[in-house]
Order: C-alpha cells, then sequence, then structure tokens
C-alpha cells in the first residue's frame, strides 16, 4: 500500500503492508465553503460564545493580534485581511495594530517566513514581530498558578488594549486540542512557565494526551495562565474607564 503523507511542503511517500494488517483511518471530507471570505467575515459579526469583534473593539486605542509560527498551518492571508478591516472600521489605524508571532520555545520566524505566512502586503501594512521566550525584558510575571506554575507572558500581550489570538484546532499529543488557549501558553509564554509545562510534572500524567480535556493538566494549566493574562487586561481597562468617568463628572 502506497500513501502519501502530509508532511513538509511536498508530502512524505510511505510504504505500507496491505490490508488485514494495515488499516487507514481519513478524516471526514468537509463541504467547502462557497465563499471563505464570507464566512470569515460572518464568524467575526456573528461569533459563538462572544460579543462581535466590532463590539469588543469599540473604545480600544490599540491592538496585538497573535498567530501561530510557521510550523503551524494557519490561513492568516484569509484570517487577518477581515479582521483588520474591522479593526480600521472601530477607529484602530494600521499603525496602533501589532501582529505577534507565538512561537512558543523555537527560534524567531525569519522575515521570508513571515512572508509566507501573512503575504507581502500585509507584511508592509502591519507591524510583525516574533515573541521570544528567554527575553525575560519583554515578559511580564503574573504570579502563579493554582499548580504553582510561575506565569510569565509577552509584555506586549498583556498591555494591549485589544488582544486577539488566532490559531489551528487539531488534535494535540500533550493538550488534548491545540489552538485557542495554546496560542497564549506556550504561544506567549516565558522559558520559566515551559520548564513546568513540558516538564515531567504535567506531561507524566496519563491523562495529558490528545483529544482528552477534562482533567488535562497541561489543558488547566494553560486555559488558567491565558484567563490570568484577561484578568490583568480588564482591570487596566476598568482604572482607565474610572479615571475616564472622573475627568467627565469634574467638568460637569
Amino acid at each position: 500500500m502506497h500513501l502519501t503523507l502530509r508532511y513538509g511542503r511536498h508530502g512524505l511517500p510511505v510504504t505500507l503492508p496491505d490490508a488485514p494488517r494495515v488499516k487507514v483511518l481519513r478524516m471526514k471530507r468537509a463541504r467547502r465553503l462557497p465563499s471563505a471570505d464570507a464566512a470569515v467575515s460572518c464568524a467575526l459579526e456573528e461569533p459563538i460564545g462572544s460579543a462581535p469583534l466590532r463590539q469588543i473593539a469599540g473604545g480600544c486605542r490599540d491592538a496585538v493580534i497573535t498567530i501561530s509560527d510557521i510550523t503551524r498551518p494557519v490561513p492568516n492571508r484569509l484570517i487577518l485581511p477581515p479582521v483588520l478591516r474591522v479593526l480600521n472600521e472601530c477607529a484602530i489605524p494600521d499603525e496602533r495594530v501589532t501582529i505577534l508571532v507565538g512561537t512558543g520555545l523555537h527560534r524567531p520566524n525569519t522575515d521570508d517566513e513571515i512572508r509566507e505566512m501573512v503575504g507581502e502586503d500585509l507584511q508592509r501594512r502591519v507591524k510583525i514581530v516574533n515573541h521570544v521566550a528567554r527575553d525575560e525584558s519583554m515578559l511580564v510575571h503574573l504570579g502563579d498558578t493554582r499548580r504553582g506554575t510561575p506565569i510569565w507572558v509577552d509584555r506586549r500581550w498583556v498591555e494591549a488594549d485589544l488582544r486577539i489570538a488566532t490559531s489551528l484546532i487539531e488534535p494535540h499529543l500533550m493538550a488534548g486540542f491545540s489552538g485557542g488557549r495554546k496560542a497564549i501558553c506556550p504561544g506567549l509564554a516565558g522559558v520559566k512557565t515551559m520548564r513546568v509545562m513540558h516538564g515531567p510534572m504535567l506531561l507524566g500524567d496519563e491523562r495529558a494526551r490528545e483529544g482528552v480535556l477534562d482533567g488535562n493538566p497541561f489543558h488547566e494549566e494553560a486555559t488558567e495562565i491565558a484567563r490570568r493574562a484577561r484578568g490583568l487586561h480588564r482591570e487596566r481597562r476598568s482604572e482607565r474607564a474610572t479615571r475616564g468617568h472622573r475627568c467627565l463628572c469634574g467638568r460637569s
């Protein structure tokens, strides 16, 4: 039996024994979208379990969008333009938008790799920077999780007025499923955080495996870390809103 696995740019040919010794499991084919751009725009206007991006972005001064690095096949060229269009319409211009590449512990992406990921037009249009887990000057410490994991997250993400995480959801050998909270941890986490997340205490737990979320310690730690960064952001916005209210009251 001859197969070509989806590996690298051109696939990996393999030869396997014929059935019945080998059974090939294939994903169910998805129905093709009539318009991918329209589907993305609809998702931004009518998201699942969230207010529309337009509503969330209202009143924000700047934005950081985190994307996966070159090791993940995320369709950034399709996702990012509609997101930027909404931000521009909400008075957040391109010059106040930063795309932060969530490298985790991977090396920084090169200019050529970033161009491949987002396209030449977007690379010229918006500031794009790499997260560097070992650069503590670009991290902020948010305390520890309930399990005692130190929370170090990219400062640019924490200090942004509006933060948007894009990612790929697929089965993951440790986290159950990738995407979502993994865009923040490990994507934007510091090396001190990752020593625990990729350490024996978490990875040695039999529940830290693909397809499992309930009781998965890796998933729980990553989710708590992502929420902790969001909580700090809400406190900062609340303080600014209070100051603004006091100023308006002083004028009246």
